[in-house]
């Protein structure tokens, strides 16, 4: 009668009650034995497009199961028969992927204010990141030609035209005019120089790649700083890029690192056919 009584209780009870809570590791189908869990389910659900998060509950949860069932059997018709290409792009798809995964947490936790303050202040601490040059410029070819040019304006010739006369860059038409430039966009040994100058001075020669200039600077500025807001993605990128950097350098320096292979031809690597080897 006991037994009778508690089976009628248990009966009374609401499906939900009676059913344990579902985790990510609750099995939604099996597939010849493999297992798809509401965890696979829920992580396919958040990489879908947002046209379909919109969808009911109902239809997307038919429809994620249904598409990890039929991945499930065609990954199953595949076994043994994957290429060595296609056995080979799966690995590197796998290794790309949990490498991003492993720099996630190490971006997040440097790319923070403070971090991207400290960046700001660097930027600006020297009053030459907020100074703009005007200047103009006479390109050649030879520092011989160079001095000889410097020597008729050092004269009284006129540097302006000297330079439609005998600058060989796009600027000779305007008279070797270069307009406005900030610190970091012109090559390292011509900015020295105009850091270096007086507004009216000429220099040179200065050889830089591109050849032998002579260099007049007309007028220096101030301009105001641009805020923190407007560097934030730029200065996160620099961030980013060397913690990425510096983190990777130091994994390697500790792993382990053979490299046979650096003594192979590397017109190797355009040989696919090795592949079906």
């Amino acid at each position: 009668m006991m037994k009778r009584l508690a089976l009628v209780a248990l009966m009374s009870l609401p499906v939900a009650a009676m059913a344990q809570d579902p985790t990510a590791d609750t099995v939604v189908a099996t597939v010849n034995g493999t297992e798809i869990t509401l965890g696979h389910m829920i992580v396919l659900r958040e990489g879908l497009p947002e046209q379909y998060q919109s969808l009911p509950d109902d239809v997307l949860f038919k429809g994620i199961l249904d598409q990890l069932v039929q991945q499930v059997a065609l990954e199953q018709s595949m076994e043994g028969k994957l290429s060595r290409h296609d056995t080979l792009a799966v690995e590197n798809q796998r290794r790309g992927m949990v490498s991003g995964l492993a720099l996630q947490g190490v971006i997040a936790a440097a790319v923070t204010d403070e971090a991207l303050q400290a960046a700001y202040d660097a930027r600006f601490k020297d009053a030459t990141a907020l100074q703009e040059w005007n200047a103009s410029h006479i390109l050649v070819d030879s520092e011989e030609k160079a001095k000889e040019l410097k020597a008729q304006i050092d004269g009284g010739a006129d540097f302006a035209e000297l330079a439609k006369a005998n600058s060989s860059d796009g600027a000779a038409a305007n008279g070797g005019s270069l307009g406005w430039f900030g610190a970091g966009m012109m090559v390292k040994p011509f900015e020295d120089a105009v850091v270096a100058m007086k507004a009216g001075e000429v220099a040179g020669p200065i050889q830089t790649q591109f050849g032998w200039h002579l260099v007049k600077l007309n007028e220096v500025r101030v301009a105001s700083a641009p805020s923190l807001d407007d560097l934030r993605e730029e200065l996160a990128t620099e961030i980013e890029q060397a913690t990425v950097q510096a983190h990777v350098d130091g994994l390697v320096a500790k792993a382990t690192v053979t490299r046979p292979g650096e003594g192979i031809d590397p017109a190797t690597l355009r040989d696919a056919k090795l592949l079906a080897k």
